[in-house]
């Protein structure tokens, strides 16, 4: 499929083509470049001035797991039942004809991180989807990181039913245990493969199999984080145990925009469109991205769907944009970085040959984050989704 007379936001070193073109086949992006095409087949799209972008990116949600319409029968989000679950998956969970994932196609949202919640210290592992397809096996990017939870989410929850953690020390304690156990699990396991005739392998541990690619950086820490003191403990855990972590949240980023950006520590933002509805957020503003993005810190903007509608992230960053963030890194916070905190910009995030083909298009002069705005094409792995084109 061949686009043309487009104002192409590649996202990347290129920037913005005035005048572009782009070419898809097999799912993949297989040229773009500036002015018209040699060859314009029949079935070309005539973007009219339009601006392209790649499709949008949900860096933290529910989708899927906590279904629209259903309360319990619907909910996969929590296994509430034991306070450190790192071998929980949420693609197990994830019900891919859930009718929000059309309706995050139908605003450009081409991708989203569906995780685990955080009733417990450790929830289990996230998966970075594509919002198009019937089986969630083939919508899966990758496995991207292992969810954990500081602060008042797991405390509400123990703290009803008297047991561990009811309080912030013990909710770091059990995730330092279990980080310690795999540490010490890994050390088992190396010392077998080198010399299996004088040790025996430890025994399985399904909890710490999970938490072995955290251990060797291949996947990320995310850990929720409201208050600046729960940041500043995700920070010392991470440090202690060499993880590569990520905060979900960042409420109170902005108290300390300098110490993270410091530590190098990317931020998701987010829901930004939401009341303040529990203590640990009664420091919620509208500048936090912007102060972040000031001081250095990557960021991107969630939706937390189902807290807001997925549908409502384009939104989320114009609110992020009144709050003082620009439009242009406003774009590049649902896009490019969002891929990169996530792990998957070499597959999408950004128009570049070899790429996933996962864009929108726009008409001319829109406004892609007003409230008003939808696309007039959207493609996910190069399968058309939605065309008023």
């Amino acid at each position: 499929m061949l686009i043309y007379n487009a104002e192409i936001h590649t996202m990347d070193s290129r920037g913005v083509i005035e005048n572009g073109w782009i070419d898809t086949e097999n799912g993949k992006i297989k040229a773009l470049g500036e002015g018209a095409p040699d060859n314009i087949p029949e079935d070309s799209i005539n973007a009219q001035g339009g601006m392209l972008l790649p499709g949008f990116i949900d860096a933290h949600t529910h989708l899927g797991i906590i279904e629209d319409s259903l309360d319990f029968e619907g909910d996969d989000c929590n296994e509430s039942t034991d306070p450190f679950t790192p071998q929980m998956r949420a693609i197990d969970g994830i019900n891919p004809f859930d009718r929000c994932f059309e309706e995050a196609r139908m605003r450009g949202i081409t991708a989203a991180a569906s995780s685990p919640g955080s009733a417990n210290a450790c929830g289990g592992e996230i998966a970075a989807i594509k919002t198009y397809g019937r089986r969630i096996d083939d919508m899966l990017i990758k496995s991207c990181g292992i969810k954990f939870a500081l602060g008042e989410n797991p405390k509400n929850v123990y703290n009803g039913r008297e047991e561990t953690p009811i309080t912030r020390m013990a909710i770091t304690a059990l995730i330092r245990e279990g980080l310690y156990k795999a540490r010490r699990y890994v050390h088992d396991m190396d010392s077998y493969y080198s010399d299996s005739e004088n040790y025996d392998p430890p025994e399985y541990d399904i909890k710490c199999e999970a938490l072995m690619p955290l251990l060797d950086r291949k996947i990320k820490a995310f850990f929720h984080c409201h208050r600046a003191d729960d940041i500043c403990t995700a920070m010392r855990i991470s440090r202690e145990f060499g993880l590569d972590p990520v905060i979900i949240h960042g409420t109170e980023g902005y108290k300390i925009a300098d110490i993270i950006a410091a530590e190098k520590l990317p931020v998701i933002c987010g829901p930004v469109i939401c009341d303040r509805c529990k203590p640990e957020m009664r420091g919620l503003e509208l500048k936090n991205a912007a102060v972040l993005h000031e001081n250095g810190v990557k960021i991107a903007i969630c939706t937390d769907h189902t807290v807001t509608p997925i549908q409502y992230l384009p939104l989320s960053a114009q609110a992020a944009v009144k709050g003082g963030l620009s439009f242009d890194d406003a774009i590049r916070t649902l896009t490019v970085s969002s891929a990169e905190i996530l792990g998957i910009d070499e597959i999408t995030g950004s128009l570049a040959p070899e790429k996933d083909a996962d864009l929108q298009l726009y008409a001319k002069d829109c406004n892609p984050l007003d409230m008003m705005s939808e696309p007039l094409l959207v493609m996910v792995g190069g399968e058309i989704c939605r065309r008023e084109i």
